[in-house]
């Protein structure tokens, strides 16, 4: 079944003028036939078309269902992004694809990019979440200091992924607790410097480090989103 994104579906009962458009001109939906609507909070509403126009679509919902997460924590990713924009955007998918619920772009001392326009990011969570058949928007904040994150309180797992080999480091995998709430920070390629580690330590972030292999920024955020779901799931089984 086609499925849609519609934040107010519950009390518009009509869709966007974009998703509409998708619905009615591409997809050749008609009067009667049913839709999955997600509402990006957890919701998802099985509907009929009731008046196929190709701007503003109404629906009739025929059932509601709530669709929580798959993971029974919270996952933040804080990450410096990177100079070429595509990457930080595949990196958006892919920790959406994966499962997320929160990412925090963080400027730092020596990031690459320190001015970054979410809207078109925004959309690629859209369309990672549609795609992935989940029903909950991860939420995406606008560019944020990095003092502000290392400062702001937060109730879980708190790791900074650092490559510089003189500060004692933990292994990311062998430190994550199961099914705790994370906050995991991943720095600009020029990685953090002394002075954010030692914030970040002070502030009672774990320096870790994500294996021998040493990653670029967008994928390093990825593996460490898959690592923490590949252990969640284990400790399940």
């Amino acid at each position: 079944m086609h499925q849609f994104y519609s934040p107010d579906i519950a009390t518009s009962l009509t869709l966007s003028p974009e998703e509409s458009q998708h619905a009615v001109r591409v997809l050749r939906l008609s009067e009667g036939d049913e839709i999955d609507v997600v509402d990006g909070c957890g919701m998802r509403y099985r509907c009929r078309i009731a008046m196929a126009h190709q701007k503003h679509c109404k629906v009739e919902i025929v059932e509601a269902i709530e669709q929580p997460t798959h993971w029974h924590c919270s996952i933040t990713i804080a990450i410096a992004p990177t100079k070429n924009l595509d990457r930080i955007e595949w990196m958006a998918e892919k920790c959406t694809e994966a499962g997320v619920d929160r990412i925090i772009p963080i400027c730092c001392r020596f990031s690459e990019r320190k001015e970054l326009k979410t809207e078109r990011i925004g959309k690629i969570l859209v369309s990672a979440m549609k795609q992935s058949l989940k029903a909950t928007l991860p939420q995406l904040d606008e560019m944020t200091p990095i003092s502000s994150v290392l400062d702001a309180p937060f109730d879980g797992d708190k790791f900074i992924a650092y490559c510089d080999r003189n500060i004692e480091r933990k292994t990311l995998v062998r430190e994550y607790r199961p099914g705790r709430n994370v906050l995991i920070l991943i720095g600009p390629e020029g990685d953090f410097s002394q002075q954010e580690v030692e914030h970040a330590i002070a502030r009672g972030f774990v320096p870790v480090t994500l294996g021998e292999s040493r990653f670029r920024t967008e994928s390093a955020a990825v593996f460490a989103c898959n690592a923490i779901h590949v252990i969640n799931q284990q400790h399940e089984q």
